[in-house]
């Protein structure tokens, strides 16, 4: 009796600690889907995500790398791949353990492992060759789709193309009309490179 109280217990708390999840909305072109944060797991990669969201930064960029049976990526190109500007980049938190499994988000990267900054994929399968380990840095796994993932997987298999010397790009844009928290209202966001650049540029028209 203890034991089934002590898992009770237990699983009550994971439920609790699952709740607190920042959960986001997005709206594309192909359709909705969602997904939440490992917030504790992944707190540095989290904060940074959530300020792109809350800024708007990600409303209007496109997938811009796709490949099937491996993964999507965007956050950092808008349609024609016009490249837009963002925040500095932040630490790779890979070493938080989570795996590259079918439906979790992950920071895109350079070569260096702490170069990420608003770019994200999508797995679309399991991809434990991306997991840290000693010898591999990683990519720090931060959320999961929790719902909508036969968006991302209709997404996954767009025609592309090698566009202005990137590949695998879609030929017709698939764009994200936008990415917005759930059930809260977010923080006050510092302002974005590009947000700020965007406002400077209305100030001149006007």
């Amino acid at each position: 009796m203890k034991q089934i109280i002590g898992i009770f217990f237990l699983a009550m708390i994971a439920l609790q600690a699952s709740a607190k999840d920042p959960e986001v909305l997005f709206k594309t072109s192909e359709g909705e889907f969602t997904v939440r944060l490992f917030a504790d797991q992944s707190p540095v990669t989290v904060e940074n995500f959530l300020a792109y969201v809350d800024s708007g930064f990600y409303d209007g960029t496109i997938f811009h790398r796709v490949i099937p049976r491996f993964m999507i990526q965007t956050g950092g190109f808008n349609p024609g791949m016009k490249e837009k500007r963002n925040n500095p980049p932040i630490i790779n938190e890979a070493k938080n353990r989570l795996h590259n499994e079918r439906g979790t988000l992950a920071m895109a990267r350079t070569n260096d492992p702490n170069s990420a900054t608003s770019q994200f994929f999508i797995n679309v399968r399991t991809n434990l060759n991306l997991d840290w380990t000693p010898r591999n840095p990683g990519y720090a796994v931060f959320g999961e789709v929790i719902d909508g993932m036969y968006v991302v997987d209709s997404i996954a298999i767009a025609p592309t193309q090698n566009f202005m010397g990137h590949g695998d790009v879609p030929i017709t844009p698939i764009i994200i009309e936008s990415a917005r928290r759930i059930g809260e209202e977010p923080a006050p966001a510092a302002e974005t490179e590009a947000t700020a650049e965007a406002e400077a540029e209305t100030e001149e028209t006007e």
